[in-house]
Parts: C-alpha cells; structure tokens; sequence
C-alpha cells in the first residue's frame, strides 16, 4: 500500500511538470532596457493553438495606452485586452511552440515567434523573428 501511494504521488508530480513545461499560463513580461517588469500575458491552450493576451501593464501611467502604431482591427484600440501570439502550435519533433506570430504593440510589427519554456516550465524564452534577424526575450511564470 505504501508504494502505492508513492507511486501515484510520483505520477501526480510527474504530470504536473510536464503540464508546466508548455507555454500556457500567465506571464511577466521584462523590459529589453531597463530590465523592469512591463507587463503580464495571459497564454492559452485553444484546442492545440496558442494565443496570448495582455492582461496587464504595470506601469499605471500606461495601463489606458492604446496600439497608435497598429494595423487593421487593432489600430488605435487598448492594449491591455489585445491578443499579441496568434496561432502558436507544437512544433512535432522540438521542444518549442511555433508557427504562429507576435506583435510589438510599441512599434505595431508582428514578428514570427518561438516559444520555448526552460527551467522546467518557469521560464518561458519568447524569440519574434523576421527571416533571420531576431529578439530574444525571456518572460517569467507567474502562474
């Protein structure tokens, strides 16, 4: 009965992890810069697509800014609330989630993403890409 319990307990932990070690959760965003926390980004699981929403910025002078330099539907609307990563999928033979795109609300582009969570799920490394330029940018878990 004893290793029973430990075995199913080890199960549990096990599954845990690996629901961890996917990019879906609600993240914080670091500055390039200064380094300072600049927003959370809710991710989320939608059937095997990924996308991701502001849910907040942190800086409250900025928390009613708007998306001026965006195209299309998102010109000129509330960045908290906006999906920035659209259709982000499994990539089947890499430990990271691609396919999909991202946008900079500062300057407006959408960039092609790549989503790898490392540290077990804790880290989340966010790299927007166009051809072969790219940014890199590392986001924490926060739940």
């Amino acid at each position: 009965m004893h290793k029973t319990l430990i075995a199913l307990a080890l199960v549990a932990a096990a599954g845990t992890a690996l629901a961890q070690a996917t990019p879906a959760g609600l993240w914080k965003t670091i500055d390039d810069e200064t380094k300072q926390e600049k927003s959370l980004v809710r991710i989320a699981d939608n059937g095997g697509s990924f996308s991701g929403r502001i849910e907040k910025l942190t800086d409250p002078a900025k928390a009613d800014s708007k998306c001026e330099k965006c195209d299309g539907a998102k010109k000129d609307q509330p960045i908290v609330g906006m999906t920035i990563i659209e259709g982000v999928k499994k990539s089947a033979d890499e430990p990271y989630w691609d396919g999909g795109t991202i946008l900079d609300p500062n300057n407006g582009k959408t960039y092609k993403v790549r989503l790898t969570p490392k540290d077990d799920g804790k880290v989340l490394e966010v790299r927007g890409f166009i051809g072969p330029f790219y940014r890199n940018q590392t986001w924490l878990r926060v739940q």
